[in-house]
């Protein structure tokens, strides 16, 4: 992944001009592309398969924007230690812009891409609950816009003939149909996320739930540099009612950090997922099974433990070492317009938390809305509660005053850390959704001395 400063701009004012400049270039650039050299509209064939293949579209163009305002009310703390959400009021803001494009190599192969620029913070830096509440914060927040290339990567389809199955045109999806007995093989820098652990109402932050915990199995400590990112290659079997999925990927060379680590014979994570696809009574639903194993240069909690003198700095008895996990994930139609999820998470908890989030054990579920009952059929609710644990010498380590990736009070009361979140998503245009969120979290950071946290939030998503 290659990183660099997109802007640099004084004040903050001026900043913001120079984003509103960035919006135009890039629109400016794209609405030429998609309607044609000359700026005509092109006709109704050419807009979804310009040109075309037999097996489908070969090109498409994508961009989306999210920008995120969170804050949260003051509450009561009895202490506040390194990694702490601030007990005072505080208001943070997030932005995003992803430039997609997919081009059809060859029958059956594609290539992806995606430029991601970013800017802003989450709440306290991104730390202080374990479930964080924005899923578009970044551990490493920015002051300016800064780009990276966070997707690029081949997808080869070799299909088994027989009866097929549409692809809907979207991001890293080019339309088109597709056998649905067929084998996918994906290779390159994309997110582990892209492929496993996917839920049709509790999966992307953009547009669903924002919290950490509810866009992934808390648990899984799903191979990622700091942006969420890591190179690897999965394979997919896929049938009409199963599939499988075994993916192998780096992990970071520090304990989330940006870069990755090279030494691949003893830093990797290997993911694999069954999932099984049904419809009762002509209500989709699935139940996908999750195992992981992940090796990397991480430190023990024991060990940590066992040697005062290093002052609970984990860093310090980094070694090659395994941590492992499994995880369940379901999602079921109930009627028109209503779908339920749920998520089961576990890890072995011996080892640091290496790239995702300081979880051992979670549990979350919650529904999802549409609005066709109120007539706002592309509106949508969502109402969810999750549960996040530790192991018990996790426990012991927080309590003695280590730090995590998310959590560090300097000690502990320790109880497991609940969550309840709401949103509506509102479509106020064609390509535009405003989402009110509200968030309660009880226990933030497994401390019951600190808290309970209310936080909200307004999300603006545009996409095209």
């Amino acid at each position: 992944m290659v990183g660099f400063h997109a802007f640099k701009i004084g004040r903050r004012a001026a900043w913001r001009c120079g984003w509103l400049g960035t919006m135009v270039l890039l629109f400016a650039v794209a609405i030429p592309v998609a309607r044609g050299q000359d700026g005509s509209a092109p006709d109704k064939v050419q807009d979804s398969t310009t040109p075309t293949l037999p097996n489908g579209q070969t090109w498409n163009l994508h961009i989306q924007s999210t920008v995120v305002g969170q804050g949260h009310t003051s509450f009561p703390a009895e202490y506040t230690g390194a990694n702490s959400l601030t007990p005072g009021a505080e208001v943070r803001d997030t932005v995003s812009v992803d430039v997609m494009g997919g081009v059809r190599l060859w029958h059956g192969g594609e290539f992806f891409t995606d430029v991601l620029v970013w800017q802003g913070y989450g709440l306290s830096n991104t730390l202080g609950v374990a479930g964080f509440p924005n899923g578009e914060a970044f551990r490493v927040g920015k002051t300016y816009p800064d780009a990276a290339i966070c997707r690029a990567f081949i997808r080869e389809t070799i299909g088994f003939g027989g009866e097929k199955e549409a692809a809907e045109e979207a991001p890293f999806e080019l339309g088109g149909k597709n056998d649905i007995r067929r084998l996918t093989l994906t290779m390159g820098h994309f997110s582990a996320k892209d492929i496993f652990d996917t839920n049709a109402y509790s999966n992307d932050p953009r547009s669903q739930f924002m919290n950490w915990a509810l866009m992934a199995n808390g648990a899984w400590d799903y191979p990622a540099n700091t942006l969420g990112f890591s190179n690897g290659a999965a394979v997919e079997l896929n049938s009409r009612a199963w599939a499988g999925r075994l993916g192998l990927f780096q992990v970071s060379k520090v304990a989330n950090g940006l870069r990755m680590d090279w030494n691949v014979a003893n830093a990797w994570s290997a993911v694999a997922e069954v999932e099984r696809r049904y419809s009762p009574r002509g209500h989709a639903g699935a139940l996908r099974l999750l195992a992981y194993d992940t090796r990397a240069h991480m430190g023990s909690y024991q060990d940590t433990l066992n040697n005062p003198a290093l002052d609970e700095n984990i860093g310090l008895t980094a070694a090659y070492r395994h941590k492992y996990g499994f995880g369940i994930n379901l999602e079921q139609e109930i009627r028109k317009n209503l779908g339920v999820f749920a998520r089961l998470g576990w890890s072995d908890g011996k080892n640091q938390t290496y790239e995702f989030t300081d979880v051992d054990r979670t549990v979350s579920a919650g529904l999802n809305l549409k609005g066709g009952q109120w007539r706002r059929p592309q509106d949508t609710v969502g109402l969810a509660v999750v549960i996040n644990g530790i192991s018990a010498v996790h426990r012991q380590f927080l309590a003695a005053g280590g730090l995590g990736i998310t959590v560090g009070d300097g000690a502990l009361d320790y109880s497991a850390e609940a969550i309840v979140e709401a949103y509506y998503n509102w479509k106020i245009a064609k390509h535009f959704q405003l989402t009110p969120d509200y968030q309660f979290a009880q226990n933030p950071a497994y401390n019951r001395a600190r808290g309970p946290v209310n936080l909200v939030a307004l999300r603006l998503h545009t996409e095209f």
